[in-house]
């Protein structure tokens, strides 16, 4: 199910101010796509595509001023409730979309009032969750969760009490730059405002100034001569009995991505090192190194390292590693 997608589009349109409301046949196919998606519970215990997706419908649907059968809005609150969102990784993004949804639906009174209580006091218990998660350079979660901790703690009120609020969006200002694609510009520009997405629901479009101009960007200046990345591939175990399996280094233009590191690396010669990309909003993720494959069914993917240890806050496409980097990409669990 396209769940995500047709979320995301309908939460742009509507924060267009479009001259009439959405195709009605857009709300029904989402609604569609909200039960499709549950099916996968039968199978996997979680949604087909995953909660935060399915957050986001429910979430596009509220702003929509449509209503959401109680049971659809329960079975968020029942995975968050017993800690299903995140499946032991870092949920930060989802449980914002989440609370957001709750916020939402509670404000907009549509749903009754015992239910909008509950709503209430998960999307206040997110909020206090995701403050206690900072990490003490301000992210909460990584850089491109931040912005949704932000909108939770505008949506709520929190920003007013909460410290870590300031430091959030501190931390945020400092990586405006990582935030590269429309996805992820769509995520920061309503913080920027001191918005959250909450607030195309009542937005008044007869009041907006057709303010709009095309923007003209300038592509990144080429920095001259070249750089050296040492590539390390590792994958412990259960999967692998051998924990790393490529270490090499790959000569690349100074200016080079980590993307363009790692096509680096696979035309040398001999072609011992290959990988598989997959396209999403959020520009192209890593899916295949070395023909191992990252799986939802495994619960496991390829994280990012500069080493020996530290975690990229940028996509493989956005992050452009130093002169003598090590970077490692690891198979791990979430």
């Amino acid at each position: 199910p396209h769940t995500g997608r047709l979320a995301l589009y309908l939460l742009g349109l509507q924060a267009t101010c479009p001259a009439a409301s959405a195709p009605r046949s857009l709300v029904t196919w989402l609604k569609y796509y909200l039960e499709e998606d549950w099916t996968g519970t039968r199978r996997h215990g979680h949604p087909l595509t995953s909660y935060y997706q399915y957050g986001l419908g429910v979430l596009a649907l509220c702003v929509h001023h449509k209503r959401v059968r109680e049971e659809v809005i329960r079975r968020l609150l029942t995975a968050q409730r017993h800690g299903r969102l995140g499946h032991g990784g870092n949920a930060v993004d989802t449980e914002a979309v989440v609370a957001l949804a709750f916020t939402c639906l509670e404000r907009r009174r549509l749903v009754e009032t015992e239910l909008a209580a509950e709503l209430r006091a998960a999307a206040h218990g997110a909020s206090r969750s995701m403050a206690e998660t900072q990490g003490p350079d301000g992210v909460i979660g990584n850089i491109y969760s931040t912005p949704w901790a932000l909108q939770v703690f505008l949506a709520t009120g929190s920003c007013q009490t909460e410290p870590a609020f300031g430091q959030a969006m501190a931390a945020m200002l400092e990586n405006l730059e990582a935030f590269g694609t429309a996805a992820t510009m769509a995520q920061v520009l309503p913080v920027l405002h001191g918005r959250s997405y909450l607030d195309i629901a009542s937005m008044h479009c007869q009041e907006e100034p057709d303010t709009l101009t095309p923007l003209d960007m300038e592509p990144l200046a080429e920095v001259p001569g070249n750089k050296t990345v040492q590539l390390v591939v590792e994958c412990p175990l259960p999967w692998c009995y051998e924990l790393r399996l490529y270490d090499r280094p790959v000569a690349v233009p100074a200016s080079a991505s980590l993307l363009d590191v790692l096509q680096a690396a696979a035309a040398l010669d001999p072609p011992d090192f290959k990988f598989h990309t997959q396209d999403t909003p959020q520009g192209p993720f890593l899916t295949q190194v070395l023909g191992l494959e990252a799986r939802r069914e495994k619960r496991n993917y390829w994280q990012l390292l500069s080493a020996p240890n530290t975690p990229l806050q940028m996509g493989i496409a956005d992050y452009r590693p130093q002169d003598g980097e090590t970077l490692i990409l690891r198979l791990s669990e979430w």
